[in-house]
């Protein structure tokens, strides 16, 4: 049995209803890649979340729905910009300029959301061929330091984005958090709000392979599928993707697997907070929480309960809460903290 920990939600296992699903579908044969009746069920799902014109794709990774997303929507003169902390930034082996050839442009912001007055610095060049074009705005959501964008937040972004002829694109691998966390729709702040193209991700919410690329501009699709073929991203055996994500959606199992990660998370800081000699450095606004923790301690805390480091020049970690993440399990963890800093 692994080690039960916090450090990525990904390392969680997969939901029962999930895993049941996969078992369904995995009954006699189907048409493959995607010409399937789940595959085709769930594209009507995201239909009924984000409105009746948008197009989906699904592809194995989160990186490889951020590769499509964005490939889709710029050419190799453009560039893209981020928060420094942005997964497609840090985390991707520079896989989004490898396949689109666009400069990514990082913006440093305290809480890993950054805004128009941030990023209008970087709006310059326009026409002028010395320079790489702005193409294309990238937020994520939750954010990589745990913290939610509004939707003022995210319309403000847009309409910078679109008055510059540019696109946002949104990295939703914890959408389905930051949903519980605002207390609204998908739709509210994705289509409503004026975002271009959605990355919409499952596998760190209890699902097992898969996620989906929402074009909520329809436009921007044309040469989708040419684009996720040439990436690898297409699954032949698609019917297991779809499966997963029909109960997902129609049964709202993002929605029960979130709301607990979140609130485990709320439970951890209120438990950390008791303690003295840790800081928490974010807003707990999904399912993480940032702290600094005396360095002597992390590596014996690691070796109980398993987390990353998250800026080891100040000491600060990240943990990560999941669907499957208990009371016992935070309870455990802050009293061997407890011992560790009493000591």
């Amino acid at each position: 049995m692994g080690q039960r920990g916090f450090a990525s939600d990904n390392n969680s296992g997969i939901h029962p209803q999930i895993l049941k699903a996969i078992e369904e579908a995995n009954q006699g044969h189907s048409v493959g890649y995607g010409d399937d009746f789940w595959t085709k069920e769930a594209i009507v799902l995201f239909k009924k979340e984000f409105g009746d014109n948008i197009e989906v794709f699904f592809t194995l990774t989160g990186t490889g729905a951020n590769i499509l997303g964005i490939q889709s929507a710029v050419q190799s003169f453009h560039s893209v910009i981020c928060a420094e902390t942005a997964h497609i930034q840090t985390d991707e082996c520079g896989a989004p300029e490898k396949f689109t050839g666009s400069k990514l442009i990082p913006v440093s912001a305290q809480n890993g959301k950054i805004t128009p007055d941030l990023i209008e610095k970087h709006l310059h060049g326009f026409g002028f061929e010395h320079h790489s074009q702005p193409g294309l705005i990238s937020i994520t959501q939750v954010t990589e330091l745990g913290t939610v964008y509004t939707v003022n937040e995210i319309k403000a972004m847009a309409d910078l984005a679109h008055s510059h002829g540019m696109y946002l694109h949104m990295d939703g691998a914890r959408i389905s958090n930051a949903a519980v966390s605002l207390d609204l729709p998908f739709k509210t702040f994705t289509t409503d709000a004026g975002v271009d193209i959605l990355s919409f991700g499952g596998t760190k919410n209890g699902m097992m392979i898969g996620e989906a690329v929402l074009f909520l501009n329809p436009l921007l699709s044309a040469n989708s599928k040419y684009y996720r073929k040439q990436a690898a991203q297409l699954f032949s055996k698609m019917r297991f993707i779809g499966a997963q994500f029909v109960p997902y959606l129609r049964d709202e199992i993002w929605k029960t697997n979130a709301t607990h990660s979140n609130r485990m998370a709320k439970i951890l800081e209120r438990e950390i907070r008791k303690l003295k000699g840790v800081e928490i450095t974010q807003p707990v606004e999904g399912n993480g929480v940032f702290a600094i923790v005396p360095t002597p301690l992390i590596s014996r805390l690691q070796e109980e309960f398993f987390f990353y480091m998250w800026d080891e020049s100040r000491s600060e970690v990240r943990w990560m809460t999941s669907f499957d993440t208990t009371e016992d399990d935070i309870m455990k963890f802050t009293g061997l903290l407890r011992i560790l800093l009493n000591e």
